[in-house]
């Protein structure tokens, strides 16, 4: 009875954990100001959503059908790695086609990583006298 309890709690928790980080997900895109924002915001909640979704489903099949379904693990691992990856390629390309970010925003570490690297206000160039 308390495991049976247990079970259907953690399969309850993880259920509706990544229903909520997924609508957080959509709340962010539909808030934040750019796109490199959205984009942060969107793949970081909208992955752990979607493993915690695969996670509860693959404990209900587990537990309640006494199925082991490796598709589902197999999918939220393919999402772990895929995701960040994606993200990361759609902000660069944004980057290079020239996608301003936010007004406010105050530090832009790759405009400064991809500039001259002989430009004077480089702190990692070599100084020879």
């Amino acid at each position: 009875m308390m495991i049976e309890i247990l079970m259907n709690s953690l399969i309850a928790f993880f259920l509706i954990g990544g229903t909520l980080m997924t609508a957080l997900a959509v709340v962010g895109m539909i808030r934040l100001p750019d796109m490199y924002s959205r984009l942060h915001a969107t793949t970081k909640s909208t992955t752990l959503g979607v493993i915690m979704i695969m996670t509860g489903a693959f404990l209900y099949f587990w537990y309640i059908d006494g199925l082991i379904e490796t598709n589902l693990l197999l999918g939220a691992l393919f999402i772990l790695l895929t995701a960040p990856v994606s993200s990361h390629l759609l902000s660069r390309s944004a980057f290079h086609a020239d996608v301003k970010p936010y007004k406010l925003t105050v530090l832009n570490d790759l405009k400064r990583d991809e500039s001259d690297p002989d430009a004077e206000n480089d702190p990692d160039r070599d100084i020879v006298e």
